[in-house]
Protein backbone atom coordinates (compact mmCIF):
# COMPACT_ATOMS: atom_id res chain seq x y z
CA UNK A 1 0.00 0.00 0.00
CA UNK A 2 1.10 3.54 -0.71
CA UNK A 3 1.62 5.83 2.32
CA UNK A 4 -1.55 7.80 1.60
CA UNK A 5 -3.55 4.56 1.41
CA UNK A 6 -2.15 3.40 4.73
CA UNK A 7 -3.09 6.70 6.33
CA UNK A 8 -6.64 6.50 4.97
CA UNK A 9 -6.90 2.99 6.37
CA UNK A 10 -5.67 4.23 9.75
CA UNK A 11 -8.21 7.04 9.77
CA UNK A 12 -11.06 4.68 8.92
CA UNK A 13 -10.09 2.47 11.85
CA UNK A 14 -9.96 5.27 14.42
CA UNK A 15 -6.27 6.17 14.24
CA UNK A 16 -4.56 9.47 13.29
CA UNK A 17 -6.62 11.90 15.35
CA UNK A 18 -5.02 15.34 15.68
CA UNK A 19 -3.97 16.39 19.20
CA UNK A 20 -2.83 19.88 18.21
CA UNK A 21 -0.71 22.46 19.99
CA UNK A 22 -0.99 23.19 23.68
CA UNK A 23 -0.10 26.42 25.45
CA UNK A 24 3.68 26.07 25.95
CA UNK A 25 5.71 24.71 23.01
CA UNK A 26 9.40 23.90 22.81
CA UNK A 27 11.52 22.93 19.81
CA UNK A 28 13.98 20.04 19.72
CA UNK A 29 16.53 19.74 16.91
CA UNK A 30 17.56 16.09 16.67
CA UNK A 31 21.13 15.27 15.64
CA UNK A 32 21.67 17.87 12.93
CA UNK A 33 25.40 17.28 13.28
CA UNK A 34 28.05 17.05 10.59
CA UNK A 35 28.11 13.25 10.65
CA UNK A 36 24.49 13.27 9.46
CA UNK A 37 24.32 16.43 7.31
CA UNK A 38 27.50 15.80 5.30
CA UNK A 39 26.69 13.46 2.38
CA UNK A 40 30.33 12.30 2.36
CA UNK A 41 29.93 10.80 5.83
CA UNK A 42 28.93 7.10 5.98
CA UNK A 43 26.14 8.20 8.33
CA UNK A 44 25.14 11.21 6.26
CA UNK A 45 22.84 12.31 3.47
CA UNK A 46 21.87 15.53 1.74
CA UNK A 47 19.66 17.38 4.22
CA UNK A 48 20.01 20.87 2.76
CA UNK A 49 16.24 21.33 2.39
CA UNK A 50 15.65 20.14 5.95
CA UNK A 51 18.36 22.48 7.27
CA UNK A 52 16.57 25.40 5.60
CA UNK A 53 13.20 24.34 7.03
CA UNK A 54 14.62 23.90 10.53
CA UNK A 55 16.18 27.34 10.22
CA UNK A 56 12.71 28.78 9.67
CA UNK A 57 11.38 26.96 12.73
CA UNK A 58 14.26 28.30 14.83
CA UNK A 59 13.71 31.86 13.61
CA UNK A 60 10.03 31.70 14.56
CA UNK A 61 10.77 30.09 17.92
CA UNK A 62 13.47 32.61 18.83
CA UNK A 63 11.19 35.52 17.97
CA UNK A 64 8.69 34.31 20.59
CA UNK A 65 11.17 33.10 23.21
CA UNK A 66 10.20 29.45 22.70
CA UNK A 67 12.72 27.08 24.36
CA UNK A 68 15.08 25.28 21.99
CA UNK A 69 17.02 22.09 22.70
CA UNK A 70 19.51 20.48 20.34
CA UNK A 71 20.91 16.96 20.53
CA UNK A 72 24.11 15.35 19.37
CA UNK A 73 25.36 11.76 19.61
CA UNK A 74 28.86 11.48 21.03
CA UNK A 75 30.91 8.73 22.67
CA UNK A 76 33.81 9.11 25.08
CA UNK A 77 34.63 5.57 26.14
CA UNK A 78 37.60 4.21 24.15
CA UNK A 79 35.82 0.87 23.77
CA UNK A 80 32.41 2.45 23.07
CA UNK A 81 30.87 0.88 26.14
CA UNK A 82 28.75 4.04 26.42
CA UNK A 83 27.25 3.10 23.04
CA UNK A 84 26.45 -0.49 23.93
CA UNK A 85 24.59 -2.58 21.38
CA UNK A 86 23.70 0.52 19.35
CA UNK A 87 27.30 0.91 18.19
CA UNK A 88 27.59 -2.84 17.74
CA UNK A 89 24.55 -2.74 15.47
CA UNK A 90 25.75 0.33 13.52
CA UNK A 91 29.57 0.24 13.46
CA UNK A 92 29.74 3.50 11.48
CA UNK A 93 28.71 5.27 14.66
CA UNK A 94 32.27 4.76 15.90
CA UNK A 95 33.07 7.98 14.07
CA UNK A 96 30.99 9.86 16.67
CA UNK A 97 33.85 10.52 19.05
CA UNK A 98 33.89 13.32 21.61
CA UNK A 99 35.91 16.26 20.35
CA UNK A 100 35.67 15.46 16.64
CA UNK A 101 34.01 17.77 14.11
CA UNK A 102 31.51 15.02 13.25
CA UNK A 103 29.57 15.46 16.51
CA UNK A 104 29.25 19.24 16.16
CA UNK A 105 25.97 20.86 15.15
CA UNK A 106 25.94 21.96 11.51
CA UNK A 107 27.07 25.59 11.53
CA UNK A 108 24.02 26.57 9.49
CA UNK A 109 21.95 25.74 12.58
CA UNK A 110 24.36 27.05 15.20
CA UNK A 111 23.18 27.33 18.79
CA UNK A 112 22.61 30.75 20.29
CA UNK A 113 22.93 31.95 23.85
CA UNK A 114 20.44 30.25 26.15
CA UNK A 115 19.85 27.26 23.88
CA UNK A 116 20.72 23.80 25.16
CA UNK A 117 22.80 21.05 23.60
CA UNK A 118 22.17 17.60 25.06
CA UNK A 119 24.54 14.70 24.44
CA UNK A 120 22.81 11.37 23.92
CA UNK A 121 24.11 7.87 23.34
CA UNK A 122 21.06 6.20 21.84
CA UNK A 123 18.14 7.07 19.58
CA UNK A 124 15.63 9.00 21.70
CA UNK A 125 16.42 12.53 22.85
CA UNK A 126 14.85 11.54 26.19
CA UNK A 127 16.81 8.35 26.87
CA UNK A 128 19.60 8.99 29.36
CA UNK A 129 19.31 12.80 29.10
CA UNK A 130 17.70 15.51 31.28
CA UNK A 131 15.39 16.63 28.46
CA UNK A 132 12.12 15.61 30.14
CA UNK A 133 13.07 17.20 33.46
CA UNK A 134 14.11 20.44 31.77
CA UNK A 135 10.95 20.65 29.67
CA UNK A 136 8.77 19.98 32.71
CA UNK A 137 10.58 22.67 34.68
CA UNK A 138 9.76 25.11 31.87
CA UNK A 139 6.10 24.06 31.85
CA UNK A 140 6.30 22.79 28.28
CA UNK A 141 3.30 20.79 27.04
CA UNK A 142 4.04 20.67 23.30
CA UNK A 143 7.18 19.41 21.60
CA UNK A 144 8.00 20.41 18.03
CA UNK A 145 10.37 17.70 16.79
CA UNK A 146 12.75 18.46 13.91
CA UNK A 147 15.95 16.85 12.63
CA UNK A 148 17.09 13.40 11.58
CA UNK A 149 16.53 10.65 10.96
CA UNK A 150 12.78 10.27 10.57
CA UNK A 151 12.93 6.49 10.88
CA UNK A 152 15.42 6.50 13.76
CA UNK A 153 16.09 9.19 16.32
CA UNK A 154 13.15 11.39 15.32
CA UNK A 155 10.68 8.53 15.60
CA UNK A 156 12.16 7.35 18.91
CA UNK A 157 11.89 10.87 20.34
CA UNK A 158 8.31 11.25 19.11
CA UNK A 159 7.27 7.95 20.70
CA UNK A 160 8.91 8.83 24.02
CA UNK A 161 7.43 12.33 23.89
CA UNK A 162 3.94 10.87 23.58
CA UNK A 163 4.58 8.41 26.39
CA UNK A 164 5.80 11.22 28.64
CA UNK A 165 2.62 13.22 28.08
CA UNK A 166 3.62 15.82 25.49
CA UNK A 167 1.65 16.92 22.47
CA UNK A 168 4.11 16.06 19.70
CA UNK A 169 4.22 18.05 16.47
CA UNK A 170 6.40 17.07 13.49
CA UNK A 171 6.83 19.64 10.71
CA UNK A 172 6.95 17.46 7.62
CA UNK A 173 9.58 19.51 5.80
CA UNK A 174 11.84 19.80 8.86
CA UNK A 175 12.69 16.11 9.30
CA UNK A 176 14.75 13.94 6.98
CA UNK A 177 16.17 10.49 6.39
CA UNK A 178 18.72 8.69 4.25
CA UNK A 179 15.86 6.78 2.64
CA UNK A 180 12.88 8.56 1.11
CA UNK A 181 10.80 5.40 1.50
CA UNK A 182 11.66 5.04 5.18
CA UNK A 183 10.96 8.75 5.67
CA UNK A 184 7.49 8.60 4.14
CA UNK A 185 6.51 5.36 5.85
CA UNK A 186 7.54 6.62 9.26
CA UNK A 187 5.73 9.92 8.81
CA UNK A 188 2.57 7.92 8.14
CA UNK A 189 3.15 5.78 11.21
CA UNK A 190 3.87 8.82 13.40
CA UNK A 191 0.69 10.51 12.19
CA UNK A 192 -1.25 7.31 12.74
CA UNK A 193 -0.13 6.64 16.31
CA UNK A 194 2.22 9.07 17.99
CA UNK A 195 2.11 12.72 16.90
CA UNK A 196 0.76 15.26 14.46
CA UNK A 197 2.65 15.47 11.15
CA UNK A 198 1.84 18.91 9.79
CA UNK A 199 3.01 21.36 7.14
CA UNK A 200 5.90 23.65 8.00
CA UNK A 201 3.78 26.75 7.31
CA UNK A 202 1.25 25.67 9.94
CA UNK A 203 3.95 25.23 12.56
CA UNK A 204 5.43 28.62 11.74
CA UNK A 205 2.02 30.25 12.13
CA UNK A 206 1.48 28.63 15.54
CA UNK A 207 4.93 29.54 16.77
CA UNK A 208 4.25 33.10 15.66
CA UNK A 209 1.12 33.14 17.76
CA UNK A 210 -1.34 32.63 14.93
Amino acid sequence: MRPEEILRSYEQKGFARSVGFGARPAVVVIDMILAFTDPESPLGSNLDAEVAAIGEVLTAARARGVPIHYTTVSYSDPDFRDGGRFVEKVPSMRMLRDGTPWVEVDERLALRSGERLLVKKYASAFFGTPLDAELKQLGVDTLVVTGCTTSGCVRATVVDGLQLGYRVIVPREAVGDRSREAHEQNLVDIQGKYGDVVALKDVLERLAGG
